[in-house]
This record gives structure tokens, sequence and C-alpha cells, in this order.
């Protein structure tokens, strides 16, 4: 066991130098810039998207704030849907054997 350990070990530290060798092959690389694509956005796809391209700390903090909005604003209109046909799941019984 202590070999397949000390297999592990080294596995990991020569992974962890690749992209170190990487570099030292070609030289300084150039910085990578991740930006949405705007020009055919309109209305609040644009402001969105135009969020994550100049603020990305705001991006962050609003998308931490909307999804679990929309994932609860989504879950109450899909038990509504399921209560307008009869599926009640606040009433359920648990049957365990």
């Amino acid at each position: 066991m202590r070999k397949l350990w000390i297999g592990l070990l080294i596995i990991v530290a020569a992974l962890s130098v690749l992209p170190e060798v990487a570099m030292a092959a070609g030289g300084k690389a150039a910085p990578l810039v991740v930006v949405a694509h705007t020009t055919k956005l309109t209305g609040l796809l644009a402001w969105w998207a135009n969020m994550y391209n100049d603020n990305m700390f705001m991006f962050t903090i609003l998308s931490g704030i909307f999804i679990p909005l929309a994932g609860a604003f989504l879950g109450l209109i899909g038990d509504f849907l399921m209560g307008l046909t009869g599926i009640d799941l606040t009433k359920r019984e648990l049957v365990e054997h």
C-alpha cells in the first residue's frame, strides 16, 4: 500500500509541473481573455453579457442572487401546476416497510 501512495504522489508531483514545462518550451504566453459576444443581443441579455464583460465581480454576485431566486420561482410554478393536476406533494404520506 505504501508503494501505491508513493507512486500516486510522484504522478501528482509530475502533473503539477506540466504547465511550467509547457511555458518553458514556448516562452511567454499571451494572457487569455474571455468575453461574451454581444453584437446580436438586446435587452436583458445584452445587459447581462455586458455585465460579464465589464464587471466580473458584480456578475458573480448577481448570479449568486438570481440563480436561487429563479430556482425557487420555477419550483413554485411547478408545484402550482402539479396541484392543478391533482398531485399534492405537501400532504404526502411516507410508507416505509
